[in-house]
């Protein structure tokens, strides 16, 4: 699955995407982790609490089962002015 990162996020990373293989139906709070056991270096700026999901671009939460063809959207909270 595909999996967007944006705004600050994209920045602390240092990366605007990445593929990643996971088992049908995961959740997507297994697919933070993973990302982190992946890449140790983002578990602070993954680990934020108020860090926005996104599936397919709906708005989704942690617990929500991902398939293979997803494209995951994650993102800090956005404010507006």
């Amino acid at each position: 699955m595909k999996v967007l990162f944006f705004a600050s996020l994209r920045d602390a990373l240092g990366t605007a995407e990445v593929d990643v293989s996971l088992a049908q139906g995961t959740t997507a709070e297994a697919l933070r982790a993973q990302l982190i056991a992946d890449h140790p270096q983002w578990q602070t700026a993954l680990s934020q609490p108020a860090l926005l999901l996104a599936v397919n671009q709906q708005m989704a939460d942690w617990q929500t089962p991902l398939n293979e063809s997803d494209e995951i959207a994650l993102f800090p909270p956005v404010t507006g002015g």
